[in-house]
């Protein structure tokens, strides 16, 4: 084993991978769902920006990479968890600085994004629990 795997072997690390995944998988969801209604809001002629369209797809392409990082993390990659760990950290709040500038975006978006950004609170607090921390392998 190198410096740069993790110890996953465990139940319960395996079930926080699990839990992860699930909150990602609810992020995913919740993106699909604004970028479903920007696409409608668009057809009934509402007001869409193109910063609507923009982050909405970027932020749904961004939902594979993070459980692609969740899977690799959950198989003993330390730098998958590290970096799971980094941007579910920034990337709330990112979501919520940017909607709560005045005028960005409309209050359903905003209040559809910041639902998506909890999903990735929940994310970055769950890979930063002990038993996580616990399964780095002692250095010799």
């Amino acid at each position: 084993m190198t410096n740069s795997e993790l110890h996953t072997d465990n139940a319960q690390v395996q079930e926080l991978f699990e839990t992860a995944k699930k909150c990602i998988g609810i992020f995913s969801v919740v993106c699909v769902i604004v970028l479903s209604t920007v696409i409608v809001d668009a057809v009934l002629h509402g007001p869409v920006s193109a910063f609507m369209w923009v982050r909405a797809g970027i932020l749904l392409a961004v939902a594979p990479l993070l459980h692609r990082l969740a899977v690799r993390a959950s198989q003993g990659s330390r730098p998958s968890l590290d970096r799971l760990r980094t941007v579910t950290t920034v990337l709330p709040i990112a979501i919520v600085v940017i909607d709560l500038i005045p005028g960005v975006c409309p209050g359903w978006y905003a209040a559809l994004q910041g639902i998506s950004a909890l999903s990735l609170v929940a994310v970055a607090v769950i890979t930063r629990r002990r038993a996580l921390s616990g399964a780095s392998p002692t250095s010799a």
